[in-house]
């Protein structure tokens, strides 16, 4: 990928022209700290910080968070101190950069080296500035796209591994969908290769041959809402190639999968949504068990639309995301959406969300208070981090939660006294033993007794999550105590 310093300026001067000297004189001052060094591929090593900025720069990221993307490896990997960097940049920029350099030292899932004390301080930290886990992503995500040049295989899938099981996850949390989606694609070229060569062709092949159908589409698409008066916008968007591999995995075979083929819908604002879901509906046969309101309960990384899947030309099933113009900005740039409505205010305020409407910071916190040392919170992070699905609770909520759990992780991810107490579980209105495995959609409903006796060994092998667990076995151990207490003489 052939970058250059003016590609970046370029980018920046869209919306934030007054910060082009000090992004130009950290490039520079990078440049000149990496001069002797080079990539496993032969180019000069600028050529990395420089395309990690870009990658910020194209989620409009302020200055001083494109100044670390350039910086981020200059302590690390030179003899450069953080005082020289707050002499030149500022706190904040040395801040930032000193975060992504100990982040990068740090393994997740090797247990010779990890250093559960540092990994426990740097995840709390990055709740304190989510632009130190942004740069990252960034980082991790510039160096999967050239991981190629990495030529030890081995080192390829464990890194590839990592990125999967930490960074992938963080990126959907944050609602960071484009670089999640690539690094899922470049984690599955490099751990099964052969499954990504078929299915990338498989997808290459697809996409030539609907492009009549994308045009069809559109075109009906704008006809209907344009005869109701409706203005709006319509693009295509055909599943990423991961993605559809944990379809086949599922044992859906091409037609099958319902959101192959999107169309989104982009709409004036939340009742134009409504409205013309009723007019597609009118004029294309919908799936009910595919409709999905996230306007009225908006996923955990705030995403929001309403989707519908129909069937289009050919009989091919299609899908309908109809969201107002924000909600496309927050489906395309998550967390970061901030900086573009608002560059001078958008880092507060990203911060300030994150805090109060992103599950994932209070997952953390929640982790951070329920571990009892740092092998807990490092174990109990990793199974926030799994993959989820969504069930509803009874209330009508959307939870969020590992997949493979059973009624009893459910209990205890709502609530510990709703586990201790459990007598029975409902599974969209029937009767399930403690051990079902939930699947994507079930309605749940835990039935309490205070007279229960509660969790018993059994419930460790019956539920799947380190928090379920954690809690079950402080029951047991309370259990234990109070009994050898009545028993003391």
């Amino acid at each position: 990928m052939k970058v250059k310093l003016e590609d970046l300026l370029l980018l920046v001067a869209k919306y934030d022209k007054f910060s082009l000297a000090k992004i130009k004189k950290a490039y520079l001052y990078a440049t000149d700290k990496h001069s002797h060094q080079f990539r496993e591929s032969g180019e000069p090593y600028i050529i990395h910080p420089l395309s990690v900025a870009l990658i910020l720069a194209q989620l409009n990221a302020d200055a001083d968070t494109i100044c670390a993307g350039l910086l981020h490896d200059v302590i690390e990997d030179t003899d450069t101190k953080k005082e020289e960097i707050i002499e030149e940049f500022g706190e904040t920029v040395a801040t930032l950069v000193m975060g992504v350099t100990n982040l990068t030292k740090m393994s997740f899932y090797d247990k010779k080296t990890i250093d559960n004390a540092n990994l426990r301080k740097l995840i709390l930290g990055m709740t304190k500035d989510v632009r130190i886990i942004i740069i990252k992503l960034a980082d991790r995500l510039h160096n999967m796209m050239t991981l190629q040049y990495k030529k030890n295989v081995l080192k390829q899938q464990a890194k590839s591994i990592e990125t999967m099981e930490i960074y992938v996850p963080i990126a959907q949390y944050l609602g960071l969908d484009n670089i999640k989606t690539e690094l899922e694609d470049r984690c599955f070229m490099y751990l099964k290769p052969e499954n990504y060569k078929e299915i990338s062709e498989i997808r290459n092949n697809l996409e030539k041959r609907t492009e009549n159908l994308k045009k069809e589409v559109i075109l009906k698409i704008n006809k209907i809402l344009n005869y109701h008066n409706i203005d709006s916008e319509v693009r295509f968007r055909l599943k990423g190639i991961y993605s559809i591999f944990k379809c086949f995995l599922k044992n859906e075979n091409l037609d099958e999968i319902h959101d192959l083929l999107a169309f989104i819908v982009v709409l004036n604002d939340i009742d134009d949504c409504y409205i013309s879901l009723r007019y597609i509906h009118e004029n294309f046969k919908h799936i009910p068990k595919y409709l999905k309101d996230y306007i009225g309960q908006p996923k955990q990384n705030l995403y929001r639309a309403v989707h519908t899947t129909v069937v289009g030309p050919n009989n091919k099933l299609i899908q309908m995301q109809l969201k107002t113009h924000n909600m496309d900005q927050i489906a395309q740039y998550g967390i970061t959406e901030f900086w573009h409505d608002d560059i001078k205010n958008g880092t507060s305020k990203m911060q300030e969300s994150l805090k109060t409407q992103y599950p994932l910071f209070r997952s953390i916190i929640e982790a951070n208070k329920m571990a009892n040392n740092n092998q807990e919170f490092v174990n109990l992070l990793k199974g926030e981090l799994a993959e989820k699905i969504e069930v509803l609770a009874n209330d009508g909520n959307i939870i969020e939660i590992a997949e493979g759990s059973t009624p009893i992780d459910f209990a205890y991810k709502i609530h510990s006294e709703l586990g201790n107490n459990m007598a029975a579980a409902l599974v969209n209105g029937n009767y399930v033993a403690f051990n079902y495995p939930l699947k994507k959609g079930d309605r749940v409903r835990i039935i309490t007794d205070i007279s229960a006796t509660g969790p018993t060994e059994e419930w460790l092998h019956w539920s799947v999550t380190e928090r379920a667990h954690k809690k079950i076995r402080e029951f047991l151990n309370h259990q234990k105590r109070d009994l050898h207490l009545t028993r003391s003489p």
